[in-house]
C-alpha cells in the first residue's frame, strides 16, 4: 500500500554530461518512491550536454514514460535548466535536486515526510559535503560575503536538494529575471522552511562543471542581483576617503601658513592621484555592473530555449 497514494510529485534535475549517472539515477528515485505514490514524474532538463546525456534520456523514456525530457538548444547554466524544468510542473509537490548523484535520492521520503507536518519548503542541509578544500573554503567565504551584502542569513550547506508545494514553485514561475540563483530565490519568497541533515555524497563519474572562474563569476552576479548594498558601500567609502581629503587639507593648509611645509610633497600628491583615481573606476566599473545587468533584463528574452523534447521524439516515432 502507497503512503500517499493521491500524491503527486515531479523531480527536476539538470543534466549537463551525466550519460554514466542517469540510469543509475532513476532507478534509485523508482526505488525511493515506490512505496510512496505512483503518480510522479522524473523530469530530466539537457543543458545542451556535449556527451549523449540525451540520447540516454531518449532511451530511459522510452522504456518508462514517468521519465521525461527537455533538451536546450545550448548551454543556459544548470539555473536556467532548472527553471525550464520547473515551467513544466503542475503537481502538488516539486523536487530539485542535482544529476551527479551527490544528491542521495534515499532522502525523498525522508523530504516528503518532513513536508507534511506542514511545511511548504524542506531544504536538504549537507552535513558532510564532498568535494576538494579550495572549493569547499570557496564556498564558505561566498556564502559569509554573500550573508553580509544582503543581510540575511545564508547556510552555505544549502544547495538545490529540496522539496517544495505547488504555492512556492507558482511563485517561482513568476520570477523571470535573467540571473538565476535557486536557493536564494527560494528562500526570498519567504513561505515556512526547515531543513533535515543529509549526507553529501562523492560524485559519480565526472569532474564538476564549475570552474573557478565560472563560480566566481556565478558568485558575483548573485550578489549583485540580490543586493544594491555594494553600490551602498561605495557610497560609503567615497565618504570616507572625502572626509579624509578634508581633515588632509585643512591639515596642509594650517602647515602651509604655519611655515611648515617649504616644497609641496610629490609622494602624497602621486598617492592621493591613485587613491582617488582607483577609487573613481571602481566605482564607474560597480555602477557599470548593475546597469548592464538592468539592460540584459529589460531585453526580454527568454530564460531558454527548448530544442527538443521526449514528447517530440514520441510523436516522430
Amino acid at each position: 500500500m502507497k503512503q500517499y497514494p493521491d500524491l503527486t510529485v515531479t523531480i527536476v534535475i539538470a543534466v549537463y554530461n551525466c550519460e554514466s549517472c542517469l540510469e543509475v539515477l532513476t532507478e534509485r528515485i523508482h526505488k525511493s518512491l515506490k512505496n510512496i505514490t505512483e503518480n510522479y514524474m522524473v523530469i530530466l532538463v539537457d543543458d545542451s550536454s556535449t556527451d549523449n546525456s540525451w540520447s540516454k534520456i531518449i532511451e530511459l523514456n522510452k522504456v518508462d514514460k514517468r521519465i521525461d525530457g527537455i533538451k536546450l538548444s545550448r548551454n543556459f547554466g544548470q539555473h536556467h535548466a532548472i527553471t525550464a524544468g520547473v515551467d513544466h510542473t503542475s503537481s502538488d509537490w516539486l523536487i530539485i535536486m542535482d544529476c551527479d548523484l551527490q544528491d542521495n535520492p534515499e532522502y525523498i521520503p525522508s523530504l516528503l515526510k518532513k513536508a507534511h507536518e506542514g511545511y511548504d519548503i524542506v531544504q536538504a542541509r549537507r552535513i558532510a559535503v564532498a568535494g576538494n578544500y579550495f572549493r569547499r573554503m570557496y564556498s564558505a567565504i561566498f556564502y559569509k560575503l554573500f550573508s553580509f551584502l544582503t543581510g540575511t542569513k545564508y547556510d552555505g550547506s544549502i544547495g538545490n536538494y529540496g522539496i517544495y508545494s505547488k504555492k512556492v514553485y507558482s511563485v517561482l514561475k513568476q520570477m523571470r529575471e535573467p540571473m538565476r540563483a535557486f536557493p536564494q530565490m527560494i528562500k526570498w519568497t519567504g513561505f515556512r522552511a526547515t531543513t533535515i541533515d543529509v549526507e553529501h555524497d562523492k560524485r559519480f563519474s565526472g569532474k564538476s562543471a564549475y570552474t573557478f572562474m565560472k563560480l566566481f563569476s556565478l558568485g558575483t552576479n548573485i550578489i549583485i542581483s540580490f543586493s544594491n548594498k555594494p553600490l551602498n558601500l561605495t557610497i560609503r567609502l567615497g565618504l570616507i576617503i572625502s572626509f579624509i581629503a578634508i581633515l588632509f587639507s585643512l591639515y596642509n593648509l594650517f602647515a602651509y601658513y604655519t611655515g611648515a611645509i617649504q616644497v609641496v610633497g610629490y609622494a602624497s600628491i602621486i598617492i592621493s592621484i591613485w587613491l582617488l583615481g582607483g577609487l573613481i573606476i571602481f566605482s564607474i566599473g560597480m555602477l557599470g555592473v548593475y546597469i548592464g545587468k538592468s539592460f540584459d533584463a529589460l531585453k526580454g528574452r527568454p530564460l531558454y530555449i527548448i530544442e527538443s523534447t521526449t514528447k517530440q521524439t514520441d510523436e516522430r516515432v
